[in-house]
């Protein structure tokens, strides 16, 4: 059968030809290294994505060691605890999860992995769930509309990259970790009104497995790594009538694996090879509490090819080229029997240079491409070609002021409302002091619909709507850094957003839910942080404190409401406060290396209608991970989630976990 990709007249021997022309136009011989760019290639071992060191957005990273030592089950529960994002779960592990960055949700947000967009075209989403923790070298945050760095599309609320890739030391490192979560047991209700339990096996609810190997050969590095999990997800919990329950009818399965390869040319350049697979079985129950359930099975696999150039051709260029094939298929049967199936084809490639005429001017400019094709069960067969091209500069007006104006035309198509917009931003960076920044961002947020809204067929009561329009919107943000020292670092934003026509699900005049361009939101907010580290001596080298507080008021402009009836957009709380103590030390003679870290999150009263009518009450959420090593290969590690064991729902109907305690052990030789 022929290949989708020779239907829409697209080769791979054309388009590797096309993104890796530059492969044979490496650097001149000579010392020089781009300005600004030392930084990224010379000191950081991670993959970087060609880009200033210093932007103009609101940047937040989240390193390796952090990882570590936080022991979190997934990615979302690691941004949480660490950068206090806003998290709404269907459950726990593995069921559906929606992060959210300014207000807006996971569907405007964009998600990339080493610099590649992953974003799904079908839902717009991306699960956080196929990335084990264990493998992330980094996690990178771009706060907003503004991301010049990327310049990717859909990022309303922000971009989060996920680094995987890092080239290995010199040697040869195998390792792994085995971990147990326990629920607590205890009696409940059962359906029948009979008291059950307590069920013992609850402490052995859930389990991780995961192994690694790499390999630092030099000029070339090789690592791999997969990862299992089993979670039961049975624990206690309150429903509305303030019965205890116990939860069932949710278990999960998944396992996953990923590979990268490294090759290093003279010059800094090198040549990235990656690839993983992600597999899940996994039942979806019908609401929080049912009994009933669908089953769902999900199976993810890429393949990249990355070359990545801080001298390309000349010694003022620098040259950064990606191609990457995805395949998703998802299979669910609902409670009834009737099963559906979607599969997912992606070809991604994209290009980024940079040019360096002088010290003072930088132009970034490049392009991505995206062909997507879907066969579905609900949508039929489907597919579009979008991606853009773009032109940023960044002049040094002054030693202390830096500007950055970019542009980027943005085209999709077939079925698409606007084939081509212009997506301009523009950038300020002010350091009067080495210890003081000021950021100031004016930008355009655009996307197209995903697939599900425009061709969801009829039947069931719900149908896609063919002529949408894309989300269209405008916003700013001001932002101060003041840091003194390493001991101290002050940071706010304030940011403001309009969306115009966000697409909405809701019923017609016949009662069809359909998609419709109904939606008109705005978006105000401040985000505040402050970092203290005090430095000891002894066993106990440094105490660090973070306090954030995030302050959002979303409106909802549609559905007849105005300002004055003061709507806000349903699961965004208006406040939600964050809290970190970091305690490292060192132990003995060995100076064996231990830390805590105590993190709490803190989220006011949240509406689940538009109506406001319904709302979630506010919750605290308190979590520790420790951790020691024993000797120079194992560490022994403990996690407590929800250590106060509140009774608390993050999505209406859907309860969440009381306290859950981890116990593993990692090893590395």
């Amino acid at each position: 059968m022929q290949h989708p990709f020779y239907k829409a007249g697209i080769t791979f021997p054309a388009l590797l030809l096309i993104l890796f022309i530059p492969f044979s136009l490496f650097a001149q011989e000579g010392e020089r290294v781009p300005p600004g760019e030392d930084a990224l290639y010379l000191e950081a071992e991670e993959l970087t994505v060609v880009a200033s060191p210093e932007t103009t957005q609101q940047i937040a990273e989240v390193s390796r060691d952090e990882i570590e030592r936080r022991n979190a089950a997934d990615l979302a529960s690691l941004l949480q605890e660490a950068l206090n994002l806003g998290i709404t779960r269907y459950g726990a592990y593995g069921n559906k999860t929606l992060l959210t960055l300014r207000g807006f949700d996971a569907e405007r947000v964009a998600f990339l992995v080493d610099g590649i967009p992953m974003t799904s075209p079908q839902d717009g989403e991306f699960d956080l769930t196929r990335i084990n923790p264990a493998t992330v070298e980094r996690i990178e945050v771009v706060y907003g509309g503004s991301d010049t760095k990327y310049n990717v599309s859909g990022a309303f609320g922000g971009v989060i990259n996920i680094i995987t890739v890092r080239n290995q030391e010199p040697g040869l490192r195998i390792g792994g970790s085995i971990a147990n979560t326990s629920a607590l047991p205890g009696t409940y209700r059962s359906r029948t009104g009979a008291t059950g339990g307590p069920d013992w096996e609850d402490l052995a609810d859930t389990q991780n497995l995961s192994l690694y190997a790499a390999y630092g050969g030099g000029a070339y590095s090789l690592s791999g790594s997969i990862f299992g999990t089993r979670a039961q997800n049975h624990f206690l919990y309150k429903d509305g009538f303030g019965y205890t329950r116990r939860k069932i009818s949710n278990e999960v399965w998944d396992a996953g694996g990923r590979l990268s390869f490294v090759y290093r040319f003279p010059n800094l350049a090198s040549l990235i090879f990656s690839g993983d697979v992600f597999y899940s079985d996994k039942n979806v129950p019908t609401s929080g509490g049912a009994q009933t359930f669908g089953v769902q099975e999900d199976f993810n696999h890429s393949e990249n090819v990355i070359l990545d150039m801080p001298r390309a051709f000349h010694d003022t260029l620098a040259m950064e080229a990606s191609l990457t094939h995805n395949g998703n298929t998802r299979d669910f049967t609902d409670p009834a029997g009737t099963a559906s199936r979607h599969e997912e084809l992606l070809l991604s490639a994209i290009n980024r240079w940079s040019w360096f005429p002088s010290d003072r001017l930088t132009f970034r400019m490049g392009g991505d491409y995206r062909y997507a094709r879907l066969d579905s069960t609900d949508m039929g067969s489907r597919y579009r070609h979008d991606g853009g091209v773009y032109l940023t500069a960044e002049y040094q007006l002054h030693r202390s002021f830096l500007v950055i104006p970019s542009i980027k035309g943005v085209f999709s198509g077939p079925g698409t409302a606007l084939p081509a917009v212009p997506v301009p931003k523009l950038g300020f960076l002010w350091t009067p002091t080495e210890s003081l920044s000021i950021k100031n961002n004016y930008f355009r947020s655009f996307k197209h619909p995903d697939f599900e809204a425009l061709y969801w067929a009829p039947g069931g009561g719900v149908r896609g709507n063919p002529d949408l329009n894309p989300e269209d919107g405008w916003g700013g943000d001001l932002g101060l850094t003041w840091r003194y020292r390493d001991l101290l670092t002050v940071g706010s934003t304030l940011f403001a957003q309009l969306l115009f026509d966000s697409i909405h699900w809701s019923p017609d005049s016949n009662g069809i839910w359909l998609p419709q361009n109904v939606g008109k939101a705005a978006f105000f907010g401040s985000e505040n942080r402050v970092k203290v580290t005090v430095p000891l001596s002894g066993a106990v080298s440094e105490i660090g404190v973070s306090l954030s507080w995030q302050f959002l008021l979303g409106y909802l402009l549609s559905h007849g409401y105005t300002w004055k009836d003061e709507k806000r957009i349903p699961y965004q709380p208006m406040h939600t406060l964050g809290l970190s103590l970091d305690m490292p030390w060192t132990l003995g003679a060995a100076k064996r290396a231990g830390s805590v870290i105590v993190s709490g999150t803190f989220e006011t009263v949240r509406y689940s209608d538009r109506a406001n009518l319904s709302k979630l009450d506010p919750h605290f959420l308190l979590n520790l991970s420790a951790n020691q090593e024993l000797n120079r290969n194992f560490t022994v590690f403990l996690a407590l989630h929800n250590v106060l064991n509140s009774s608390y729902e993050s999505f209406e109907s859907y309860p969440m976990p009381g306290l859950t305690a981890t116990l593993g052990l990692r090893a590395q030789f």
